[in-house]
């Protein structure tokens, strides 16, 4: 249904408030948590690798089995089934056998009377290592060749001549460290066995089918044995997707062994150390270019930090592969990308899944021709964007039919007078020598939907009942963005009804089997017209029951202002429900989408993985005191396509949140380890998140008023990860800021996160005369 087509009164397009916010502000949204468990329910902990590579000689467990309300402990010999909790390459050990690859990997559980006595249990366990060579970073895997899956290359055109033809070259390096997901809800599991073997998991997880399909196969039972539920996380951002089926399988294995309830839950030092973070990357490039600094050729060399097994390293390293481009035309680029393996946690899944590290390469590199040519580097960037009837096809083969760039671009320089402002910085930073100001626009462009194609499906269940009211399930997962919320709108939207008649329901692998994780932005794309489908069946019975029974045309017959029209009778829908059922209409059905014109060939780097492209662009201005590092966010003006908004006052907080957990990334969430490869920064006293305190001090933030040009859900589009990527902006206004510290042509070295150390090195670099 496009979106001329909604009456007035339609839930869709409304800013209606998150349908949990009444619980959340009241504290009466039920985590995992917060489950009322039946009184035999015991508490688990994990034992944990104190070393980062080495073989087990020994493990001597018999204090930790004797210890104070120990029920059992658990190590891999004791899974029934498959020791492993990888989803994609079955390289991650439930528990670690023999061989340790980082320091905090699990090798054995415990599961006491209380969580106390577990953590203290795990205390006790006497390990004897021989120690082996750990390679802990990605220059070192790099000259290791370490690689936990093969390298990749995308060739288009011939780099190599147009390189050797540029009237211009530079070469560079571009580092980017992780992040932590740092969710406020850590890693919960429970684990309640169920009569002939059955298991019900209760999972804080952003894929409840993959935790349901890990541990039937690491009690060696069918899927059909595990029910998987979740009703909200609280926060996921990609950390929740592969990881807590590690979570559920210890769980699961300690509740089939002892026949009894078990819950595992991580404090936040252990969540920390156990899990994956997002990758950090470098990026060694070779770039030609000519007087406007538009790019000739490109060669690239990507390389990222896996960790010590594939998790999602694969795709996550091709979407950064996909998204190098990020909004400009590459004719002639060479990428070579590197899947670096270390003896370190496997990093995994984090908003935007390789598209920012992608993204912050380009970008640097646009910065670094700038200002070798001592250009604006918003002419730069102009220069090299995507064109809307030539230039527009990308180094994958997508030709981008919704380009808008140059739309939000230009009105957003209009309207947050970035030509103004350059000038009013410049000449601010040539009567102040200690705090310097820094001012950047940049632009994202965001490819939305799985790159692996078969994850592009959904599917929800939708039930009327007889008052009224509907109650929704689909296969998408809550974790604070509003998904149901906005999944609800539509179903309200379909049945002309209240956003209050509807009730959305735990996601439950039992109700809409074989789901994709939410994920690639796609949760309101995928899972709104799976229930949309749904809706329009039983709308349609219904519509046919009445022309029928009225003697009216289908077009008679509309649903609005909770009530049905037919012809000129008006009945409230829950009579029309109630009157449905008396003659036999069922008002139940399923509903199934899956993403339309996609298609992707691994084997060769082409095709059309994305349905479609998010825009936006973002203007940061910054403060820093060229003493202390310290650096200050002074405004920021975004403007952010999100097509037809299903709900703006939900997409609005998405833009924010994702905007400021990007400038954590690039400006103070250092993740540190030790020589010997222990992660040093694993508590909030080390690792530093921003806080309402970093929000800009003047913000002016709009969305583009722009229909999807594809038929997506009411011609919305996703608003999860892009917003995230707005935040490059704030890195490259500090990187303005240092630059005005030393000679024009000289390149500021500053790897992210920003903090301010890294600041002050990259001035004094910058003012003794180096580069490097």
């Amino acid at each position: 249904m496009s979106a001329h087509l909604l009456a007035a009164d339609a839930p869709v397009g409304k800013p209606h408030r998150h349908e949990s916010a009444h619980l959340h502000v009241t504290g009466r949204a039920l985590y995992c948590d917060d489950i009322a468990l039946p009184a035999n329910t015991l508490h688990a902990a994990f034992g944990l690798s104190q070393i980062a590579h080495g073989n087990i000689r020994s493990l001597d467990l018999a204090a930790v089995q004797s210890a104070p309300g120990v029920v059992t402990v658990a190590s891999s010999a004791d899974i029934p089934g498959e020791n492993n909790y990888g989803g994609v390459v079955h390289d991650d050990p439930i528990f670690a056998s023999g061989l340790v690859q980082y320091a905090g990997q699990p090798i054995f559980a415990v599961a006491a009377t209380s969580y106390t006595a577990a953590r203290r249990a795990v205390t006790k366990a006497v390990v004897e290592y021989q120690p082996l060579p750990a390679i802990l970073d990605i220059r070192a895997a790099l000259a290791a060749e370490s690689y936990v899956l093969p390298s990749q290359q995308l060739v288009r055109g011939t780099p190599q001549k147009a390189l050797a033809r540029s009237p211009r070259r530079l070469r560079g390096t571009v580092v980017m460290g992780g992040q932590d997901h740092f969710y406020l809800e850590g890693q919960i599991a429970i684990a309640l066995p169920q009569e002939d073997g059955g298991m019900l998991i209760h999972s804080s997880t952003q894929h409840p089918t993959e935790v349901q399909h890990i541990v039937a196969r690491a009690l060696a039972r069918h899927a059909n044995s595990i029910t998987v539920q979740c009703r909200r996380m609280g926060g996921g951002f990609g950390g929740k997707e592969s990881q807590p089926a590690l979570i559920a399988a210890a769980a699961a294995v300690l509740a089939h062994r002892t026949q009894r309830p078990v819950k595992l839950r991580l404090d936040r030092d252990i969540d920390m150390l156990m899990t994956g973070k997002r990758h950090d990357f470098l990026g060694d490039y070779e770039v030609g270019f000519d007087a406007q600094g538009r790019i000739l050729a490109l060669q690239l060399m990507l390389a990222s930090r896996c960790g010590y097994s594939a998790d999602l390293s694969g795709p996550v390293n091709d979407r950064a592969l996909c998204h190098i481009d990020n909004a400009y035309y590459l004719e002639h680029v060479a990428v070579t990308s590197h899947r670096c393996k270390t003896h370190t946690v496997s990093n995994t899944a984090f908003r935007g899944f390789g598209g920012p590290q992608g993204m912050m390469i380009i970008e640097a590199v646009l910065d670094d021709i700038a200002r070798t040519l001592t250009l604006d580097p918003l002419a730069v960037r102009r220069a090299n964007f995507y064109g809307t009837v030539t230039r527009n096809v990308t180094h994958y083969g997508q030709r981008i039919d919704d380009n808008v760039i140059h739309t939000i671009v230009d009105q957003l320089a209009r309207t947050g007078r970035y030509h103004e402002r350059r000038r009013a910085v410049d000449a601010w930073n040539a009567a102040r020598p200690t705090i310097r100001r820094g001012l950047a626009l940049t632009p994202v462009k965001f490819g939305i939907s799985f790159n692996a194609t078969l994850f592009n499906q959904a599917g929800a269940l939708v039930n009327v009942y007889t008052d009224g009211t509907v109650l929704l399930n689909h296969g998408g997962t809550e974790m604070g963005q509003g998904l149901h919320t906005k999944v609800a709108q539509v179903v309200a939207t379909e049945f002309g009804l209240p956003l209050s008649a509807i009730r959305v329901t735990a996601t439950d692998t039992s109700k809409v089997p074989n789901t994709s994780a939410t994920a690639a932005s796609s949760g309101s794309d995928l899972n709104g017209m799976a229930a949309q489908a749904a809706a329009q069946t039983i709308r349609g019975r219904l519509v046919e029951w009445a022309y029928r029974t009225d003697s009216v045309r289908p077009e008679q017959v509309c649903f609005h202002d909770g009530h049905v029209h037919i012809g000129p009778r008006r009945v409230a829908f829950g009579e029309f429900a109630r009157q449905a059922h008396a003659a036999r209409i069922s008002l139940s059905a399923t509903g199934y989408y899956r993403t339309p014109r996609i298609h992707w060939d691994r084997s060769t780097f082409q095709g059309r993985p994305f349905f479609y492209f998010a825009y936006g662009a973002a203007i940061s201005e910054v403060a820093v005191d060229t003493e202390t590092g310290e650096t200050r966010l002074l405004r920021v003006d975004i403007l952010h396509d999100v097509g037809r908004s299903l709900n703006p006052a939900i997409d609005l907080g998405q833009i924010e949140g994702g905007f400021l957990q990007g400038v954590g990334w690039l400006t103070s969430e250092e993740l540190r380890w030790s020589d010997a490869g222990e992660l040093q920064t694993h508590a909030p006293s080390t690792y530093k998140i921003p806080t309402a305190r970093d929000w800009p001090m003047e913000t002016h933030i709009a969305l583009l008023d722009a229909p999807n040009r594809e038929d997506t859900i009411y011609r919305a589009k996703a608003v999860g990860e892009p917003p995230l990527m707005l935040a490059i902006s704030t890195f490259h206004a500090i990187r303005d800021a240092i630059a005005s510290c030393g000679p024009t042509h000289r390149l500021p070295n500053l790897p992210a996160p920003a903090t301010p150390e890294t600041v002050v090195r990259a001035i004094q670099q910058l003012q003794v005369g180096g580069d490097e």
